[in-house]
């Protein structure tokens, strides 16, 4: 019965080390990620804290500037279908959030909502931008509607899409790779093992409009999770505190808001944006059929439609005049 054991036990190891040797995954050369995700348009800013963010600066230098921040696990890329749609008339301004795309790691391991804040806050200080329209999607949401809520002077209009942040918005499903990070043990082995088969699982978890996806988005995801440090960033991120929005802050938003959600969004549902539409006092929702957690790359002419008529009501003669920008 021993030697059963001991055979059995042999026998198991060899087949985890067997299948943590086959799918392991180890980080891509920074350097080269750079060459393949960055381009003309990219440039690299680094802020007091240490950390160099990669920054997409597009459009006129003299239009009213709009910075957008992407979600969790994505990058600045998952924009610029409004980039393209957007930038003939406006500054649009992109940036990958600490952990994500070609920024990489914090310097000090901060997670928190001041960093993701105070990151926002140093990309716009550096492109001298003194009043913009901020907007994000998911986690790019929470930061944007945490920075209208520290910095209400500087901003000229705020827009979620599906943001995270509302209380009890409860996802319906969670896409695979969120649930394996919420594991103790099996998360830490996340850090080296990440099967492209599981990026573009949890990517088609997250959309209702499928044909969006294809093997250049799955592997730019891939790749980019896999930039230097970005693995464990993204389980110190899931493990940080995380502001939750109240009736109480949200009221103190003044700024015009534009609400857009997928009607099918399941890991953020509508009933958040709702949420947040009762409670924002100048607010005005969106909401497209059909459509999952990322508008912007799911129906792209739509959504950057409804932007465009958004930013000329808000920025026509009788609204809001754009400041002047600080030069760079």
């Amino acid at each position: 019965m021993k030697k059963f054991l001991k055979w059995t036990a042999l026998t198991l190891l060899i087949v985890i080390v067997g299948a943590v040797a086959w799918f392991w995954t180890p980080d891509r050369d920074a350097d080269e990620l750079r060459a393949q995700y960055a381009n003309e348009a990219s440039q690299f800013i680094e802020l007091d804290n240490g950390l160099t963010v990669h920054v997409r600066d597009q459009g006129p230098r003299d239009a009213p500037a709009i910075i957008l921040v992407h979600g969790s696990s994505a990058s600045l890329h998952t924009w610029e279908p409004w980039v393209e749609r957007l930038s003939d008339e406006y500054r649009v301004v992109t940036y990958d959030q600490p952990g994500h795309g070609l920024t990489g790691p914090h310097p000090d391991g901060d997670y928190s909502t001041e960093s993701f804040v105070d990151t926002l806050a140093g990309v716009a200080d550096n492109l001298g931008l003194t009043r913009f329209v901020v907007g994000g999607n998911s986690m790019g949401g929470w930061t944007s509607w945490n920075y209208a809520l520290a910095h209400p002077d500087r901003i000229d209009g705020l827009l979620l899409v599906d943001a995270s942040g509302a209380p009890d918005a409860r996802p319906q499903k969670v896409p695979i790779g969120f649930r394996i990070a919420r594991m103790p043990v099996i998360s830490s082995l996340m850090q080296k093992i990440t099967p492209r088969s599981m990026v573009e699982r949890s990517l088609r978890q997250s959309v209702s409009n499928q044909d969006m996806i294809d093997d250049a988005m799955v592997d730019r995801y891939y790749d980019l999770i896999r930039y230097p440090g970005n693995r464990a960033a993204t389980l110190a991120r899931g493990r940080a505190d995380r502001t939750i929005a109240s009736p109480e802050t949200m009221a103190t938003i003044t700024a015009p808001t534009l609400l857009m959600w997928g009607a099918e969004d399941t890991l953020v549902p509508l009933s958040a944006g709702e949420w947040f539409d009762e409670h924002i006092p100048e607010s005005s929702l969106i909401a497209y059929p059909d459509i999952g957690h990322i508008p912007m790359e799911e129906a792209p002419d739509r959504s950057a439609a409804d932007v465009r008529a958004w930013l000329e009501t808000l920025y026509a003669q009788d609204a809001i005049e754009p400041v002047e920008q600080a030069a760079e």
